[in-house]
């Protein structure tokens, strides 16, 4: 992985092209094509009795915009774990992040069902770090917590055990049609306001993840290279699963959970650029991005007419890389 196939100013000047792209085919194509003229006269000729620029501007253009920025997220959530634990299997999805944070959210259903926008952000970003602490804090526990198939098993246990305790609080207190929303992804339902309220938030992970990324390259070398070279790891990884947990928590409030993103993208990026963080956060978020909105304009056509959920696209694509990642690189302590 520390050999280039191509440089990442390459892929930063070729990604926003695809991202155009990617918009471009979720917006046109669904249950109904509509064409690019329609397109283009929704944008600048609205017209609020056409039903198809009603379609565009309220369900299509969110549920693409929402679908890239979602994948780049979780592709930088997913880059900052497996660069800062050195843990090949890192991710949001498996190691119980975007689990914590769809528990905290069934809490705020139950409590306080007519919670705001913001207040289901804020609970997921508070869910979000609730995973992160409980599977690391027992990580650091137990001897060989660490290693990589051991933390996974840990944050599939921890996961499993949010999952399932959310599913009996919500049957308990009549609120399981609400919850189901954020445990099975739903990209048709993108709520746009909900998207201008979260990417302020959003920003806040990015903007500290790139501020960090040198500090990550380090980390991912050990932790007493980092030391050796002056680092202080501590406030490094605090500050680093904060951008996890903000950048997690805003895609679980905006779609719920979504699986593998984190995990799969993160190493398609180190093959292709190499292992500089200051590159692989970026280009982790721009290809991650291209990767899940492709994937939702490929989960309307698996089961045309009808959509397939994009976890099972993402989950298809994402198991045989996992099992893959586990036959080739093994049980070790590192990535």
């Amino acid at each position: 992985m520390g050999k280039k196939l191509i440089s990442p100013y390459l892929v930063i000047f070729i990604a926003p092209l695809f991202i155009v792209l990617t918009m471009l085919l979720s917006v046109m194509y669904g249950a109904k094509t509509i064409g690019w003229e329609t397109i283009i006269a929704a944008f600048f000729h609205f017209d609020a009795g056409n039903v198809d620029h009603q379609v565009v501007l309220s369900s299509r253009l969110p549920r693409a915009v929402g679908s890239i920025l979602i994948g780049a997220f979780l592709a930088i959530s997913g880059a900052i774990m497996q660069g800062m634990t050195r843990n090949f299997l890192a991710s949001p999805s498996i190691m119980g992040v975007s689990d914590g944070a769809a528990f905290v959210i069934t809490l705020m259903m139950i409590l306080a069902p007519n919670s705001t926008s913001m207040s289901l952000i804020v609970s997921s970003f508070v869910g979000s770090a609730l995973g992160v602490a409980v599977v690391f804090g027992l990580a650091w526990m137990i001897p060989g917590g660490l290693a990589p198939v051991r933390m996974a098993i840990l944050g599939t246990i921890i996961g499993t055990f949010l999952s399932s305790l959310s599913a009996i609080l919500s049957i308990y207190f009549n609120v399981s049609q609400n919850v189901s929303f954020w445990f099975n992804a739903r990209l048709h339902q993108m709520d746009p306001g909900l998207i201008q309220l979260a990417i302020p938030f959003a920003m806040v992970g990015i903007v500290g993840a790139t501020l960090l990324a040198k500090s990550i390259t380090l980390l991912s070398l050990g932790d007493e290279v980092a030391t050796g070279l002056g680092q202080r790891t501590l406030p490094i990884k605090l500050g680093a699963m904060l951008c996890v947990a903000l950048l997690t928590g805003v895609s679980v409030a905006l779609a719920g959970k979504i699986a593998f993103v984190g995990l799969l993208i993160p190493h398609i990026t180190r093959y292709v650029i190499g292992v500089d963080y200051r590159w692989v956060i970026p280009c982790s978020g721009l290809i991650g991005g291209v990767f899940l909105g492709m994937s939702d304009v490929l989960s309307r056509f698996l089961n045309y007419p009808f959509e397939t959920p994009i976890g099972v696209v993402t989950s298809v694509i994402g198991i045989p890389f996992f099992l893959y990642l586990i036959r080739r690189k093994g049980g070790g302590e590192h990535a």
